[in-house]
């Protein structure tokens, strides 16, 4: 029941109410009248929102399009988009009665119907009293049903229907023929639209529960599984039609959904994403066996998944690669690479993986940005080799070295004081010389001659000079900007 005009009115009714004499729209105090032992409560239209939406999840079991109805349609209930999906249950007929059969164990008490348009079906679903509540329209039939069907069935308001009434209009076929120009200018387009979306004139679109998947594989089970392993199990014999699928169009999976249907109707979707395309069965069934020990509260099957179906979201094409002639496969190292971001991020979270991409600056701290590891990546243009060696550890900044000792101004130095720590330099290359980047913002920097020296220990350094004598105020400074193994 909720507020409403002269008080609070009835808003949805059980079996027995229908059958005491009651309807949706009643004042509660008359209703209480008729019925002395009234049983009532307040309507929670959020709650019965969030209830369709489960209801809508659990019906991508029998096709992949389901649209849940709401007042903007000027209807209610669920839309399922059968084409093509129908033949896998044995025929719109099989699959009805499976969905009636399913829904009443759930307490339900469904009215399904099939037909070409979405309209149509809600209008016999609704309006075409049938036994079982079942009705299944022949192709091009429903220009035959709706005629007999009163105009509720064309989902219009309520001041609408209440003017047709007075005009003397009853039925939908009473208002096929009539002369359109007058019925516009009454009742503006909607009572046109609404009829000709009916009588798949003009198209309805529909927002699906989420988008459609690429590619899908679905089964129903003998007897309900219940154990991760059987999980498992049933995700890499649905994996096969896919692989062949993805196969002969060359592509790969990018994103996955896993979805597992438990025998009292509630939907355990599990969603997996990959770095690279990839059509292996046996890296993705490990990736699931992760996101399955990641539940919070495990894997809670109850009485156990009835079906389970694979939802593959994204694809990308696979570009086949040709093995270098030596023995590295650098196809293999790439999707080693990408096996091993996929499992890392699976085992540690979402983002928790980044890589150093190239970028075009001469100047090292500026010539590589960290990315999620993820991330397909491709430089812009083909990336210069540097001409002098490069550390395998760079620091994050430069440090500033103290008690530099050089035997000439501009040459390598023969000893520094880093970290506290006095190093005398037996052995120096260099230098390598970085001129500033001109179209960087920010005060001019100067030119760096970089070294590579080795201590009396065997310590490995490179360091650099930030200008030379007689450019900069006083003497340059020099810098430890990476160490060599």
């Amino acid at each position: 029941m909720s507020p409403g005009s002269g008080g609070t009115r009835l808003v949805a009714l059980n079996a027995a109410a229908w059958r005491s004499g009651l309807a949706p729209g009643d004042l509660l105090s008359n209703a209480r009248s008729k019925i002395l032992d009234l049983q009532s409560c307040d309507a929670d239209p959020a709650a019965d929102e969030a209830a369709l939406r489960q209801l809508a999840l659990w019906c991508l079991r029998y096709t992949p399009i389901v649209a849940p109805w709401d007042a903007a349609s000027g209807a209610d209930g669920l839309f399922l988009d059968i084409t093509g999906c129908a033949h896998l249950f044995g025929g719109e007929t099989r699959l009805l009665a499976d969905l009636a059969a399913r829904l009443r164990r759930f307490g339900l008490q469904p009215r399904l119907a099939v037909a070409d348009t979405a309209g149509a079906a809600w209008a016999a679903a609704r309006h075409l009293h049938r036994e079982p509540d079942t009705s299944i329209i022949p192709p091009d039939g429903q220009d035959r049903v709706l005629r007999e069907l009163p105009l509720a069935a064309l989902r219009l308001d309520t001041e609408a229907l209440d003017t047709l009434c007075r005009l003397g209009f009853r039925r939908i076929g009473e208002l096929m023929h009539q002369p359109r120009a007058p019925l516009v200018a009454r009742f503006g387009t909607s009572l046109i639209e609404r009829l000709d979306q009916a009588l798949g004139r003009v198209a309805e679109p529909l927002t699906p529960l989420q988008p459609p998947p690429c590619y899908r594989a679905q089964a129903t089970f003998a007897e309900a599984i219940m154990t991760q392993a059987h999980v498992i199990e049933a995700a890499v014999r649905l994996m096969r039609p896919l692989m062949r699928d993805l196969e002969r169009d060359s592509a790969g999976i990018r994103v996955l959904r896993l979805l597992l249907f438990r025998v009292d109707g509630e939907v355990l979707p599990l969603e997996i994403g990959l770095a690279a395309p990839t059509r292996d069965a046996a890296h993705i069934a490990r990736l699931l066996a992760m996101r399955l020990e990641r539940l919070p509260a495990g894997l809670e099957a109850d009485f156990g998944f009835e079906a389970a179906a694979l939802h593959v979201m994204a694809a990308e094409r696979i570009v086949p690669r040709q093995s270098s002639l030596d023995t590295a496969d650098a196809a293999g190292d790439q999707e080693y690479l990408a096996a091993l971001i996929d499992r890392l991020q699976h085992r540690l979270g979402p983002g928790s993986g980044q890589r150093l991409y190239p970028r075009q600056s001469h100047i090292p701290e500026r010539a590589v940005v960290a990315r999620r590891a993820d991330e397909d990546v491709v430089p812009d243009w083909q990336i210069e080799t540097p001409a002098g060696s490069r550390p395998p550890l760079m620091l994050a900044s430069p440090e500033e070295t103290a008690d530099i000792m050089a035997t000439v101004p501009e040459g390598p130095p023969r000893r520094f004081r880093w970290r506290g720590v006095l190093h005398e330099v037996a052995h120096a290359e260099g230098p390598e010389r970085i001129a500033p980047e001109w179209w960087h913002p920010g005060p001019r920097e100067s030119e760096r001659d970089y070294y590579v020296v080795e201590d009396t220990a065997g310590r490995r350094f490179w360091l650099y000079r930030a200008g030379h004598y007689g450019a900069v105020q006083g003497a340059p400074r020099w810098y430890v900007h990476g160490v060599f193994p």
